[in-house]
């Protein structure tokens, strides 16, 4: 039995988004794709109609994947979150007291951390240790990187 995983709206809602993309507009162009890789003739030497068999693979191996996290999602359900603290769901303001420098992240499940987008799970160093506090809490995270020092200046609730 696979274990359930906290989502924000907007998260559980990419998700189906993306399954539903796979299940019914790639399924159909990979449907396609395969159709005329068969009408170029003899399958046994057909690179095309290779890669359009593993593009089929591929695919159905994300859409079982999908299914099954979108069965075992829990939807965060914001309505009555106190907004001032930080949880899942919160947008926070934080600044690195040591250099200064202001960043802002969205905390997210796990499955939906991007640190590139600066959206970050409640289960990573940063995140864990923002857990919980408010604006004017201070807290140092050990990360790979060595220890930081971070100031919350400001929690809202993420726009989605």
């Amino acid at each position: 039995m696979a274990k359930k995983q906290m989502y924000t709206q907007q998260g559980y809602q990419e998700l189906v988004d993306e399954l539903h993309y796979l299940k019914h507009e790639k399924r159909e162009k990979i449907k396609s794709d395969i159709a005329l890789a068969r009408s170029f003739g003899d399958l046994s030497e057909n690179s095309e109609y290779d890669e359009a068999r593993n593009e089929q693979a591929k695919n159905e191996a994300r859409i079982k994947e999908l299914e099954e996290l979108v069965e075992n999602a829990v939807i965060l359900d914001e309505s009555n979150i106190d907004t001032s603290v930080v949880s899942l769901g919160s947008t926070v303001k934080v600044k690195n007291i040591d250099i200064g420098a202001e960043f802002t992240y969205d905390l997210v499940g796990s499955n939906e951390s991007n640190p590139m987008e600066f959206k970050i799970s409640d289960q990573s160093p940063i995140g864990a240790a923002l857990m919980g506090k408010k604006a004017g809490d201070k807290v140092e995270v050990s990360t790979p990187g060595g220890v930081v020092r971070l100031e919350v200046v400001e929690v809202s609730r993420t726009q989605g």
